[in-house]
C-alpha cells in the first residue's frame, strides 16, 4: 500500500490526560487552538493568564510570578498610547484607567496561582527564540504594545540560555506542585517578519532546548505539533491566507493526533458523546415550535442530564439550561 504522507511515530506516555485533570496552557497563539478545543470538549482548562506569550523568557517569568503570587502595582506599568500597560502582559489587560488595569492583572495572577497549584498538566507552546529587551534596563518584554522601535533591542536566545531559563523555572515549579506533568510543543506558526532563515534558526534553538529538558526530567513530554504541520501536512492549502498560520483543517489534524497520544482511553471514548451534545446545543432551528424540534430538545436534554449524572466532574450546566429554555419558549 502506498503512503502519501510521512508518519510521525509517538509513543503514548506512561501518564495521560483524564477529564478530571486541570490543565494550564501557556504560550503562543497555537496554544489557544489546543486550549480552545480542549475547553469546548469540557476539559478543565486555564489559558494564558498573562495573555499570548512567544519566547521562553516571558513564559518562565510568568510562571514564576504565579508561584510567587506577584501583585502588580503602578510601578510595574507604563502609560503608553493613552493606555496603562504591562510589559509582561498581552494588550487585553491594557486599560485607560490605572486601577482597572492593575485589578484585572492581579485577578488573573491570583487565579493562575490557585490553578497552577492544583494543575495536573501544564502545556507550553513556544513560538520564538527572539526576546525583545528594553534598551533602558535590558528587561525582556512579553509585548511591545506598539511602542517606538528604538525602545527595544532584539536578542536571539541561545540554546544554553533557553535551557537555563526553563530549567530554573521547572525546579521551582516541581517544588510548588510536585505532581505536575508538562507537555512542550513548538508552534508551527512561522514568524515571517524575522525572515525565513531567522525563523528557522529560532525554531531550531527551541526544539533543541526542549529536547534537552525532556531528556532530563521524567515528567516532561514533547508533542510534535511543529513537525506535523511542517513535515506531514507541508502544503500551503493547510495555511490561512497569510501563508503563515495553520488553518482549521491543519489545527484539527494536529488536535486529533494530540488526543490520540496524550488523552487516556476512557476519556477518549467519552469525547464523541460530549462533542455531539455541544453540537446539538449550537443547532438553531428555523421552525422551533414543530413537534420534531421539541422532541429533539427533549432527547438532548435527557442526554445532557444523563451525562452529567454519570460524569459529575464535567459541567453541562450551559447545555442543560439552553435545552430547558428552548423547550419553554
Amino acid at each position: 500500500m502506498s503512503e502519501f504522507m510521512l508518519t510521525v511515530p509517538i509513543e503514548r506516555p506512561d501518564q495521560q490526560i483524564k477529564y478530571q485533570d486541570p490543565i494550564l496552557l501557556m504560550g503562543s497563539c497555537f496554544t489557544e487552538h489546543i486550549g480552545d478545543r480542549l475547553s469546548q470538549l469540557k476539559f478543565q482548562t486555564l489559558q494564558n493568564p498573562h495573555g499570548i506569550l512567544f519566547d521562553p523568557n516571558s513564559v518562565a517569568n510568568s510562571l514564576i510570578s504565579y508561584m510567587n503570587q506577584k501583585e502588580y502595582t503602578e510601578k510595574d506599568l507604563v502609560y503608553l498610547n493613552e493606555l496603562w500597560q504591562s510589559w509582561d502582559h498581552h494588550s487585553r489587560f491594557s486599560h485607560t484607567d490605572l486601577q482597572t488595569c492593575i485589578d484585572g492583572i492581579n485577578r488573573s495572577q491570583r487565579q493562575a496561582h490557585d490553578f497552577l497549584k492544583k494543575a495536573n498538566w501544564l502545556i507550553i507552546t513556544l513560538g520564538s527564540s527572539y526576546s525583545y529587551r528594553l534598551v533602558s534596563n535590558n528587561y525582556g518584554v512579553a509585548n511591545c504594545h506598539r511602542a517606538p522601535g528604538q525602545t527595544f533591542y532584539k536578542h536571539l536566545l541561545g540554546i544554553d540560555e533557553t535551557v537555563a531559563l526553563l530549567d530554573r523555572c521547572l525546579h521551582q515549579l516541581f517544588i510548588f506542585n510536585p505532581t505536575i506533568k508538562i507537555i512542550f510543543t513548538i508552534s508551527p506558526v512561522r514568524h515571517i517578519r524575522d525572515g525565513v532563515v531567522a525563523n528557522n534558526r529560532s525554531k531550531a534553538r527551541l526544539i533543541e532546548a526542549v529536547h534537552h529538558l525532556v531528556g532530563k526530567f521524567n515528567r516532561l513530554y514533547y508533542f510534535p505539533a511543529y513537525e506535523y504541520v511542517i513535515d506531514v501536512l507541508r502544503d500551503y492549502r493547510f495555511y490561512d491566507i497569510d501563508m503563515v498560520h495553520p488553518n482549521y483543517p491543519a489545527t484539527q489534524f494536529v488536535m486529533e493526533r494530540f488526543v490520540e497520544t496524550f488523552v487516556e482511553e476512557t476519556s477518549q471514548q467519552l469525547i464523541p458523546a460530549v462533542n455531539s451534545l455541544i453540537t446539538a446545543a449550537k443547532h438553531r432551528s428555523f421552525h422551533p415550535a414543530t413537534q420534531a424540534h421539541q422532541q429533539f430538545l427533549k432527547t438532548q436534554l435527557e442526554k445532557a442530564k444523563q451525562l452529567q449524572l454519570e460524569h459529575p466532574y464535567l459541567d453541562f450546566s450551559t447545555e442543560i439550561a439552553h435545552f430547558t429554555q428552548e423547550l419553554k419558549a
